[in-house]
């Protein structure tokens, strides 16, 4: 596949990836924002092959694993989230770290692709009770950039950690820039 991503996505439409990890990480969260878009899913499919980051999984709405195409999101790294129940996902997450089942994995803070003013911390408690590091990571449309950045520090202050954050996406605007960070 990473010949026709190459050829679709940076050749034909123009996309570039600055990928700013250190060689050698090999277990962490990458926090995706802003997320305003289905298409978010299709670049970052591309993004992920194009990086070599096949091996990382993702959380997505419980509803996305229903027939006739719950298969595919699984094939391609996907957990269903059942939003409607609080189900210890946090701890669940944590687990599969520990045990060695997941090593790397995507999770967008925000929870939808409409704006959040307040996101969701889960990332953070799951990165802080494994000792995963952070990594950030950005489709800015309308400079058709995908950025990975190396990893980002963090504090015991969830709050803080996550209004740095938010600085930082600020600049990069979504498919649709109005549900973006604010």
């Amino acid at each position: 596949m990473r010949p026709i991503y190459r050829l679709v996505f940076q050749r034909i439409l123009g996309w570039r990836i600055q990928d700013e990890r250190p060689a050698g990480l090999d277990r962490f969260i990458i926090v995706v924002a802003p997320h305003t878009s289905n298409w978010d899913f299709v670049v970052g499919l591309a993004v992920r092959s194009l990086a070599r980051l096949q091996d990382v999984k993702y959380l997505a709405k419980s509803s996305l694993f229903k027939p006739p195409f719950g298969w595919f999101f699984r094939a391609v790294g996907g957990y269903p989230v059942d939003r409607t129940k609080h189900n210890n996902m946090v701890d669940a997450v944590v687990a599969m770290f520990q045990r060695g089942e997941i090593k790397k994995i995507a999770i967008t803070p925000e929870g939808t692709r409409s704006y959040q003013p307040h996101w969701k911390t889960g990332f953070h408690r799951i990165a802080t009770g494994t000792g995963v590091p952070i990594i950030l990571a950005t489709f800015d449309y309308p400079r058709r950039l995908a950025i990975i950045t190396a990893p980002f520090a963090l504090t015991s202050d969830p709050e803080a950690d996550i209004e740095r954050m938010k600085d930082w996406f600020r600049p990069h605007k979504g498919k649709n820039p109005e549900d973006g960070v604010r």
